[in-house]
Order: structure tokens, then sequence, then C-alpha cells
């Protein structure tokens, strides 16, 4: 049986992960995870990998690495953009809230807005929407806790890196929060989980778990996820 068909792309100068996902190597829909920048780049890749409908543009947070390409990339394949309930204003004001000497960039009002605990089927995915604030005001993590033919994945954003987590020095982030949001991943999934992270290459929550420093306190109080 083959499984969740997971597509990643570097995009930018800051090199902001994007995935695109389908519910399997051959499936002609898929959806795109945060669309940074270089959308000519993304339509070509989508072509090339023979995909012929992407059913939605869904968005962990409104920082403008994440959210560059959605415009055009909306416009150009006329897909629906799903936006974090709290960030709506950032993304539709995006070239105000990007710093100077990144874009040009051009907002975008968002067909749906999403707060946390949502179900979405879209492109033969099930994805279960999970609020994860501490990086980002009102971030949100897109999971697929049901893989055919493997573990679950989550797509984290900037929440959970290789030996990292996300920065909690910008404005609306809070480390307190983040570490809640942490915790919530770490008890929701088993250790097996993939994350696939807004930068940098995937990780499991297993090996965060060990390695991971800022994972430490959560690992040792935190109860074991359910299999």
């Amino acid at each position: 049986m083959n499984g969740v068909d997971v597509r990643a792309f570097s995009l930018g100068p800051l090199q902001t992960n994007c995935y695109v996902v389908r519910s399997g190597p051959t499936a002609a829909e898929a959806v795109v995870i945060d669309p940074g920048e270089e959308p000519q780049r993304l339509e070509s890749a989508l072509t090339a990998l023979g995909i012929e409908r992407v059913r939605a543009i869904l968005i962990t947070h409104c920082h403008f690495d994440h959210i560059g390409a959605v415009e055009p990339l909306a416009r150009s394949l006329g897909v629906e953009v799903w936006c974090p309930a709290g960030e709506v204003e950032v993304l539709r004001n995006l070239p105000r809230f990007a710093p100077a000497g990144f874009g040009p960039f051009t907002g975008y009002d968002p067909d749906h807005t999403l707060a946390g605990g949502e179900r979405l089927e879209l492109a033969g995915l099930r994805l279960s929407v999970l609020a994860t604030p501490g990086h980002a005001p009102a971030h949100l993590t897109y999971a697929i806790p049901h893989n055919p033919a493997g573990p679950p994945l989550l797509f984290c954003g900037d929440v959970l890196f290789q030996g990292s987590v996300g920065r909690t020095d910008l404005p609306g982030a809070d480390w307190p929060t983040l570490e809640r949001s942490l915790r919530t991943l770490v008890e929701r999934f088993p250790p097996e989980a993939i994350v696939y992270p807004g930068h940098m290459g995937a990780t499991t929550l297993g090996r965060e778990l060990q390695t991971n420093p800022f994972l430490q306190g959560i690992a040792t109080s935190a109860k074991p996820a359910s299999r």
C-alpha cells in the first residue's frame, strides 16, 4: 500500500520549507503547505509531478517567509487558501509586515480561517488542525494522524526543528506558550511521528525527545503517547 507522498522545497533567501502533499505518489490532486516564495518554481514542480489540481494552500503561520508566494500561486492556480484566524490581517497586509529588503510581496484575503480543532478532507487526505501558538500568535500544525503506510505526519511550521524550536523573541511570540504547544505534540503523537518543519530537514518526535535540548523538560514530564 502506498503511503502519503510528501515533496519538500526550500524556497527564498531564508530557505523556508514548502510541502506538496498528496495521498500517494501518483495522485493527481495535492495540497500545498506554506508557499513562501518562488511561485513559478512551485508551479513547474507541480507539473513535473503530474499534479493536475491543487485543492488547497494551507498556512501554518503568517511570517513573511511562509506566505510570500500565496497570492501569485492562489491566483494562478485558482486555489482556495486556509489561514490561521488570528493572523488574517498579516496575510491581507503582507507588504506592511515584511522586513525591508525582502519581496516584493502582495497581500491576499484568505478563503477560509482555522483556529485549531478542525478536521479537513482535501485531495484524498484527512488532516487534523492543531493550535500550536508560541512562535506566532495563531500558529497551526497540520497533522495526518493516519498514514496508510507509515507513521503520523506533522507539518509544524516553526514550532519544532532538528535540535531546536521556533524563536520566541518576535512580536506575538512567547516561550511558555510554545512550550505548551510542544507538549501537545509530544502527548498526542507517538515518537515515530515524522516532523516536517519550516526550516531544515525532517525529523521525528522521538529523535527530538532524545536529542533536542529544548524538549528535555517536556520529555521527562510528558505522558507516553498513545499508539
